[in-house]
């Protein structure tokens, strides 16, 4: 649901790592070291999906094609967790203010709760699912690292 691919590309003229995302043919970003690439990824997709929030447009889900030559792009939880609740939020016909009330929270915190840099309680973001018909569940599964990286 939340594994976003991106693939990368070394362009010599201008000696950086250019990362492509499959779900956002739009959205690129570089990195000037291989070793980087990974949290400049992640710095970007985050960034795409705070600026997503922040003007009420839904965040599409990863596909689940895997390209060979694609990595998987590490998200927190937390992140995957307010993704999913602006999504809910989108589709449901409660306004973020009812939400809000039924939490018993004001409409600043509702707002920090979306916020994709702000560290929130993982039961109130869990509530607020809750309350709007989504039940999130957690998956621990050992890391297989991609060799696309390395």
């Amino acid at each position: 649901m939340f594994n976003y691919q991106a693939t990368i590309e070394f362009i010599e003229e201008e000696n950086v790592y250019e990362i492509n995302f499959s779900d956002f043919p739009g959205l690129q970003g570089v990195s000037y070291c291989k070793e980087d690439v990974e949290l400049e990824a992640q710095e970007i997709l985050l960034a795409s999906f705070a600026e997503h929030i922040e003007l009420r447009k839904p965040i599409p889900l990863a596909t689940q094609q895997k390209n060979g030559e694609a990595f998987t792009v590490y998200l927190p939880i937390i992140c995957c967790l307010k993704i999913a609740l602006h999504n809910a939020i989108l589709n449901s016909a409660m306004q973020r203010v009812d939400l809000a009330r039924r939490l018993n929270i004001n409409a600043q915190q509702i707002e920090r709760l979306l916020d994709i840099h702000y560290t929130s309680k993982i039961d109130l973001l869990e509530q607020a699912l809750y309350i709007l018909g989504v039940e999130p569940s957690i998956t621990v599964t050992k890391k297989i690292f991609d060799n696309n990286i390395s």
